[in-house]
């Protein structure tokens, strides 16, 4: 009888979403025929998107200038293409509109990939300046609050000449929306299943010289399984582990400005941020629990000047300082600790100093001249780790139209790391242009300093479930050096835009690491690391302990192709397609050529969306679909992850009637065709969804 009861209310619950499912396209299918009866708005709303097929830009050279005049081909994903898809998430954000990212989320962080290069060849930027705060070398994307973003800039490829050491992969620059003369306040919020809710609240007070722009932001989930079984061994049984972690966080952020003359203006910015991971409680009768959780917490500050020597003279300094920390809370008495207490397993220190100016010498060129000191510092009590490192670095560009239709860029950075030397970092591009078709060919140096946990780990860490690791850096990793070369083809209009670029990109002495069964290891080094990590002997089994060493790929080679289509097809219909190809590999250290490490070989991703008012209401509907083959894990034991295709539709509804309030309720269903990966837990995975779910969302701003 309970088995029946059980089967009639899924079979209840399945019919419910289904109506739901078919009256939310059925909406889509009515307002779409409605078209035809209204034309209020059409108009306002094709110079909307008119500008976002255009909208400036600033981190390809450095510079604002429009995206169809920058040189260097650079993505851009607006505010109100994250609205419309009704994402809240920055790691969502880039997964649904951005095919050459890819991310793989874990206890430890998310792992970034993007054109086959891993999170530590990409720059992860906020208004120009560096996020930091990483866990296990993931950089901790929860940090970023989505309600304040204007738009984010994708640059694909090696940066390296303007900014440094990591951007040999590419930059993502997040632009935030600071409005002048204005007094605003909003608030966004979002649930769908396994609790996942968001709520985002803004203050923006500028009036006159004095600026002042607050933010809060509150995430959490539930986490999930998708099978209730793991592998011990050639053994299979159940584990309480989820497939993805529960958690809490919070982000406040405060930035004021001050325009002390028309020439002369200060900032002054700073944050807090935390979060909390929910793991299930160790148990004895089941594997997958844990003695602790996971707490993070961050300080960020950073203040600037900018001084306008004459409409194109700028000169401008920027500090910004971080201070990241990761803690046990423990559940059970472990270790010394009673449940409740903290243990610090991770301190992150970061300052970095930047002064540059911009200046046009003549009226068809620009000229930027900069200097910048970055210092990093690394705690880790369980490794004896407390190390600091410093990078002084000095840079120039020159951009100039040469003739009407030829523009040409070179650039060039001095970077000295205070572990691996000096190294210089050369640009060259140029871009010819011919009414609406521009043709863009670069080359790009690039230069990544090895980390400090690849230098320095010496550690023992175990995880959910019975797996554990023991991490080992090398101090005599040699700098990884980087070239990179691509051409890029571009139609764009003020209603159409089709791009292809390829590219190729040569890594020398890539830092990688490789895991080996402590089983498989020669006796000798078994028990050299016994003596070494005498948390060995309180495992139950070595079965599952892994042993990661850190060391030079001799080379590897990213080779790919990319191409853009959007298209504002009829009054209040957009429609955007982009495929990305990457094919990664790397020189391993037995002489072998292998896929690089979690690179995957074919995605692409999908947007319809469809916009019409009337009178004092708007609908918006947006469909949009991610497809990708599969990851590679070369070497794991566990197997590569399998590909997905993933599709989700958002309504948003404004009313705008009101005198003092615009009101934006929302609703849709995230993974249309309910796709989840139902396999044991110790395999490697690319998709964590946990199934079809609804999500509804609500916007309120005061006018």
């Amino acid at each position: 009888m309970v088995c029946t009861f059980a089967a009639l209310y899924k079979i209840k619950q399945y019919m419910i979403k289904k109506r739901l499912l078919t009256v939310l396209l059925m909406g889509g299918i009515i307002a779409t025929g409605a078209y035809a009866q209204a034309e209020k708005g059409d108009s306002d709303d094709m110079t909307k998107k008119t500008h976002e097929l255009n909208p400036v830009v600033v981190t390809g050279t450095g510079t604002h200038q429009r995206l169809k005049n920058t040189p260097s081909p650079v993505s851009v994903i607006t505010a109100n293409e994250i609205k419309r898809a009704g994402i809240t998430d920055f790691q969502q954000a880039l997964t649904m509109m951005v095919p050459s990212l890819s991310f793989r989320p874990n206890a430890m962080g998310s792992y970034l990939m993007m054109n086959g290069l891993s999170n530590k060849h990409v720059l992860i930027l906020v208004n120009g300046r560096k996020v930091t705060g990483d866990i296990t070398g993931n950089i901790d994307l929860n940090q970023i609050d989505m309600t304040r973003v204007k738009r984010i800039e994708v640059l694909n490829g090696a940066a390296s000449s303007l900014y440094g050491s990591d951007a040999i992969g590419g930059v993502i620059n997040i632009i935030t929306n600071e409005p002048k003369d204005v007094v605003a306040f909003s608030s966004n919020s979002s649930y769908t299943r396994k609790n996942q809710f968001s709520q985002g609240l803004n203050l923006d007070i500028a009036q006159g010289k004095i600026g002042s722009y607050t933010s809060y932001k509150y995430d959490h989930s539930d986490g999930w399984q998708n099978s209730h079984l793991t592998e011990d061994g050639e053994d299979i049984i159940e584990t309480i582990a989820p497939l993805s972690l529960g958690y809490s966080s919070n982000n406040f952020s405060q930035k004021f400005t001050y325009d002390a003359t028309d020439q002369l203006s200060f900032y002054a910015n700073g944050g807090y941020y935390n979060r909390g991971l929910e793991r299930p409680v160790e148990r004895e009768d089941i594997t997958g629990g844990s003695k602790y959780n996971t707490a993070y917490e961050g300080y960020n500050w950073g203040a600037g000047a900018k001084y306008k020597l004459s409409k194109r003279n700028v000169i401008q300094f920027d500090y910004s300082g971080n201070n990241y920390a990761s803690r046990y809370k423990y559940l059970i008495e472990n270790s010394g600790y009673l449940p409740g207490q903290y243990a610090l397993t991770k301190l992150q220190k970061f300052h970095d100093a930047e002064l540059k100016g911009i200046f046009g010498f003549t009226t068809n060129s620009t000229t930027v001249f900069g200097a910048d000191y970055r210092c990093e510092v690394l705690r880790r009590p369980d490794s004896d780790l407390d190390k600091s490192v410093y990078t002084a670095s000095a840079y120039g560009q020159h951009e100039v139209k040469l003739w009407n239709h030829l523009t040409g860029v070179a650039g060039v950075r001095y970077d000295h790391h205070e572990q691996t030397g000096g190294r210089f970092t050369p640009k060259v591009a140029a871009m010819y242009n011919i009414g609406n078709f521009n043709v863009r060919a670069t080359y790009a140096a690039g230069f990544r300093a090895p980390g400090i946990d690849e230098l320095y780990y010496h550690m023992f860490k175990k995880t959910m479930g019975t797996r554990a690791t023991i991490s080992l850096g090398d101090e005599n990793l040699d700098p990884e050096h980087s070239n990179y070369y691509s051409i890029n083809m571009e139609y764009r209009t003020n209603r159409f835009s089709a791009s292809v670029t390829g590219y190729l990109n040569y890594v020398k002495n890539m830092v990688t690491s490789k895991s080996t069964k402590f089983d498989d290891l020669p006796e000798a080094e078994q028990n050299r690391l016994r003596e070494e990590f005498p948390e060995i002997g309180d495992l139950s089994s070595t079965k599952n302990l892994s042993v990661k060493n850190y060391f030079n790929f001799e080379k590897a080679t990213v080779k790919g192709f990319e191409v853009n289509l959007n298209g504002n097809l009829f009054p209040g219909f957009t429609l955007a397609g982009n495929y990305t190809y990457a094919y990664g590999r790397g020189l391993n250290e037995g002489g072998e050529w292998q896929n690089i490490e979690r690179s995957i070989r074919h995605t692409a991703t999908i947007t319809g969306n469809y916009t019409h008012s009337w009178s004092d209401y708007t609908l918006n509907l947006n469909l949009n679909g991610r497809l990708q083959s599969k990851v590679y894990y070369p070497g794991d034991a566990d197997g590569n992850a399998p590909g997905y295709g993933i599709w989700n539709l958002n309504t948003r509804h404004t009313f705008d009637g009101f005198r003092n309030f615009v009101i934006e309720p929302g609703i849709g269903i995230d993974n249309i065709f309910n796709k989840k990966d139902n396999r044991p837990l110790n395999k490697n995975f690319a998709l964590y969804s946990p199934g079809r779910s609804v999500v509804i969302s609500l916007a309120l701003r005061l006018k």
